[in-house]
């Protein structure tokens, strides 16, 4: 067994007061409160479409996710301005909010992926907002265009002392040809384009070990267990804190394990939203206290 791989801490980022105070709340004063993040994102309806919902029909209404982002505990809930401009007042100033600034619906294919801006920074500090969020397709011949956009948001949140979170996405016809876009190579590449971008924290999904012919050279040759090739992630990320997603469904177990791998890699946090809502209340709850117990042990 590999041993913890220390993470940057707040002290190692180069942060203005607004986005150093944004971050301890959503480090320390919310959720673990131990410099770790378990954010709950409710994005999906956007993203995915209705078709999430149909496992646990409550998840549908967003009051559902906040009473378990608020019952559980979390770091805070990220989500899209009708979300929150509709549901997020009752639960203002218990709930911290992370803005979802950009997005898009998964009826086109993403041969040319690219999130238009849906709200913007100013939203986000209108509204109390801890963070934003922002998608960007790494790889996309879009891509283009999506780093214009993101260098404006970036700009946005230097201006107005607000952490930008870049959700990084290998999408595109070149990613699939490269091995796909959850190929180490991908991951990694994408990792290293949100440090370079500017962002403050970046969501990654977990990299799967295929036999990677296709990926770029020396990818394919390299033998990376899981959590090695995590390390090899967060450390492309540098100075910038790194949180693994939890993708669809999987079982309790997987999900621990999942979560486990990363913190010993080094990420910051988790971002678990199916994974957990697509559940009855009492049971996300449950896994919701069981992932709390294991974030015990890697205080910062």
């Amino acid at each position: 067994m590999l041993t913890k791989v220390p993470r940057p801490t707040l002290d190692d980022l180069a942060l203005s007061l607004g986005k150093r105070a944004r971050l301890h709340r959503l480090l320390y004063e919310y959720g673990p409160g131990n410099g770790t993040l378990l954010l709950l994102p409710i994005d999906q309806g956007l993203e995915h479409g209705p078709v999430d919902f149909f496992d646990n029909p409550d998840s549908i209404d967003p009051d559902f996710e906040f009473k378990l982002a608020l019952e559980g505990n979390y770091s805070g809930i990220a989500l899209h301005f009708g979300l929150a401009r509709k549901y997020f007042r009752q639960y203002a100033g218990k709930v911290p909010l992370v803005l979802k600034i950009n997005g898009k619906t998964n009826i086109p294919d993403d041969n040319e992926a690219f999130s238009p801006m849906t709200a913007c920074v100013e939203d986000a500090v209108r509204m109390g907002a801890d963070a934003v969020g922002y998608t960007l397709y790494v790889g996309s011949p879009a891509q283009s265009a999506d780093i214009d956009q993101l260098n404006r948001v970036r700009q946005d949140c230097d201006r107005y002392g607000m952490p930008l979170i870049v959700w990084a996405y290998p999408r595109g016809k070149a990613v699939k040809e490269k091995g796909g876009q959850d190929s180490l190579y991908a991951v990694d590449y994408a990792a290293r384009v949100a440090c370079e971008m500017g962002a403050d924290v970046v969501k990654l999904n977990v990299p799967k070990l295929t036999d990677g012919d296709k990926q770029p050279k020396p990818y394919p040759t390299e033998k990376f267990t899981e959590e090695e090739a995590l390390r090899k992630v967060v450390k492309s990320a540098g100075r910038t804190l790194v949180l693994i997603s939890g993708g669809s469904k999987i079982s309790d177990e997987d999900l621990l394990h999942k979560a486990r791998l990363g913190m010993d890699a080094g990420v910051t946090g988790l971002i678990f939203g199916r994974n957990v809502w697509q559940r009855r209340f009492d049971d996300a709850m449950a896994i919701t206290q069981r992932i709390h117990e294991m974030l015990k042990a890697y205080s910062a």
